[in-house]
């Protein structure tokens, strides 16, 4: 793409290329100009070559074709090879009659277009890494004055400099300058400007030091509007909108719905704008097979939205794409919450066929999902966002994103709260406690349950209140306040059996077990967790019995029943095995590990607590796998 230092590194190599003595011939190089207004055409060029070769004055022929022909011809002639740099070439017009007639000579031609149409070897130049970047504006500062501690004083707000710039050696340059100019300020001043901004381009822009090496422009939105203009207008709308996605990477079915075309058609122009280097693809591969995503540099993504906000007619545009995709991200979502939930008996939700694909759909799209809850503060996109948040709850628990839980949770309350819904608060409410219980934010938990047990109260929803009560429960529980926690598991279960809810019912008793095993009623406990096995066996809830399995194999233990809970442990660790509970399973066997401690078996309580570590390993639970290595490296050999 522009401005990702292809001139810099043809001309480095060519200096060092000459410098182990690869090009005895000489070099020659021309700035083609493709970009420009008024780019040099190929006569302008051999013109110029040719005077670079000795060739001028009464010498030069009349004619641009006698003018090619004597170029070609000296170029056979000389026996030395030679380099010939063609830069900045936007097509093969340009370049195509400049080639060498002969294999004597190597030619090295830098463009932001693939010439697909060509058997020319081609090298992609991607972004730097993020410690290559930093390490090229430190050496830019360094190079003026080696006295400027800022680099070392200041590294994580250079990092986060190289990161607004988004890598890119063009922006990194000018961020040099810029801090060349303002040397007596800190690094972290300019990051806060462009953070500020929300678009690096304007503040990098309005800073600019100049001009580089070449005589060119430190600029980078000229450089994108070069590109973005020489588009067709069908690419030009596809790239615009693509800009708006949530996300930094987008499917092809995402970005179908944003534009309204159909697959085919978006994928044909995906390439087209792969070929000038504006979007990258990128190949993700999981459980289902593999899928391509696309990626707008993070500064082709501010200019694309920056040329949206700026026109009326396009802004509309944006506004209705934005809408599509929102509704595509939760239609989709929300099928993909169906399966996760979904029980024998119920109606088999579309798309998904099973468990595994509805997660591997979940895992590609999730940064998307997330980012376009954060919607939910624009009034337009407030309802459809906030029903998004809730169909991710179950699958964010799953996976144990507890951050993103939390972020869509809080986003999607507020506006449920701004719009008036007391209903969609509430709901968002539960959602947000749920996460926080999770991330061990009791207090904060209780209060969002409370508050959404006390809407659905004042909504007259005696179901929704029956959910509640049984989250603040459990939240109470961790908080330690037991007897609060039996009380509302209590309620819960009351308000489900009432309603003839046995799956809720199942989910109250065997959280009003723990609650119960937690007060030493030990063998209230054992008859709640098997009230709930029961429930959850007769309504063909799997995955959840795992959870009354263990929890029930816990209470025995307590009370001295070792061999039935290792038999229950065992039943939980089939269904969690079935269900790729990795988190759960590692829960199971660090339990089983437990039994087989107090039973006086160490070795099979040692395997019991590696196989946990390695089960929290791949549930992406590292402090929990370190702790079952510990205490597995502490049991008597």
């Amino acid at each position: 793409m522009g401005g990702i230092g292809k001139t810099a590194l043809a001309v480095e190599a060519a200096h060092r290329a000459r410098a182990k003595g690869w090009f005895p011939g000489g070099t020659l190089f021309v700035d083609l100009r493709g970009y420009d207004d008024d780019p040099v055409t190929a006569d302008q060029a051999v013109a110029s070559l040719l005077d670079a070769l000795g060739v001028r004055g009464q010498e030069l022929p009349p004619t641009s074709e006698r003018q090619h022909d004597a170029y070609r011809e000296l170029l056979a002639e000389r026996r030395e090879r030679m380099l010939l740099i063609l830069d900045n070439a936007s097509d093969p017009s340009q370049y195509v009659p400049l080639l060498p007639g002969s294999d004597d000579h190597r030619v090295l031609i830098t463009s932001r277009d693939r010439p697909d149409a060509l058997p020319v070897r081609l090298v992609d130049l991607e972004t730097l890494d993020p410690d290559d970047s930093v390490a090229l504006v430190t050496r830019a500062l360094h190079d003026t004055d080696e006295r400027d501690e800022r680099p070392g004083r200041e590294p994580e707000a250079l990092r986060e400099l190289a990161d607004h710039c988004g890598h890119l050696p063009l922006a990194l340059q000018i961020a040099a300058g810029m801090l060349r100019r303002r040397r007596h300020r800190d690094i972290a001043s300019l990051v806060a400007e462009i953070r500020n901004a929300g678009d690096p381009t304007a503040v990098l822009d309005h800073g600019s030091p100049g001009t580089d090496l070449y005589g060119r422009s430190l600029v980078l939105r000229p450089v994108l509007e070069t590109s973005y203009h020489r588009l067709p207008p069908d690419q030009a709308r596809l790239l615009r909108l693509l800009c708006l996605a949530p996300g930094t990477e987008t499917g092809t079915e995402a970005i179908a719905a944003l534009a309204d075309l159909d697959t085919d058609a978006v994928l044909l122009l995906l390439e087209d704008l792969a070929a000038a280097h504006l979007v990258t693809p990128v190949r993700r591969v999981d459980e289902t097979g593999s899928a391509m995503r696309w990626r707008a540099h993070d500064v082709v993504r501010g200019f694309g939205a920056g040329v949206v906000v700026g026109h009326v007619g396009l802004r509309d545009e944006g506004e209705a794409a934005r809408e599509r995709v929102l509704g595509f991200y939760y239609r989709w979502a929300d099928a993909a919450d169906e399966r996760l939930r979904w029980l024998p008996g119920l109606e088999e939700p579309e798309r998904f066929g099973d468990r595994g694909q509805a997660l591997a759909w979940l895992d590609s799209e999730r940064a998307g999902l997330v980012a376009a809850v954060g919607w939910a503060r624009e009034e337009r996109f407030a309802g459809t966002a906030v029903r998004l948040a809730e169909c991710l709850g179950e699958y964010l628990y799953w996976r144990r994103y507890f951050d993103d839980w939390i972020a869509v949770g809080e986003v999607a309350r507020e506006a449920a709260r701004r719009a008036g819904d007391r209903v969609d608060e509430a709901n968002a409410g539960t959602n947000l406690g749920n996460a926080l219980g999770e991330a061990g934010r009791v207090e904060e938990a209780i209060n969002a349950h409370t508050r959404a047990r006390d809407l659905y109260q004042a909504a007259g929803d005696r179901r929704h209140e029956a959910i509640a009560w049984n989250n603040l429960g459990s939240a109470l529980r961790k908080a330690g306040r037991v007897e609060e926690a039996i009380d509302a598991h209590t309620r819960a279960r009351d308000l489900y059996q009432a309603a003839g809810d046995r799956h809720h019912e199942a989910i109250a008793w065997n959280n009003l077990g723990n609650a119960l095993r937690e007060a030493g009623q030990k063998e209230e406990a054992i008859d709640a967790h098997t009230q709930a096995r029961n429930l959850y066996q007769a309504t063909g809830d799997r995955r959840r019995e795992a959870k009354a399995w263990n929890n029930l194999g816990i209470a025995l233990r307590k009370v001295g029943r070792l061999e039935e809970a290792v038999e229950a442990y065992g039943k939980s660790l089939e269904n969690r095995q079935e269900f790729e509970d990795w988190y759960g399973e590692g829960l199971t066997l660090e339990n089983l590990a437990r039994a087989y401690e107090y039973a006086h078996r160490p070795a099979e309580a040692r395997t019991a607590f590696l196989q946990s570590a390695d089960a929290y390993t791949r549930a992406n639970a590292p402090a929990e796998a370190a702790q079952a290595r510990t205490w597995a490296a502490e049991l008597p050999e």
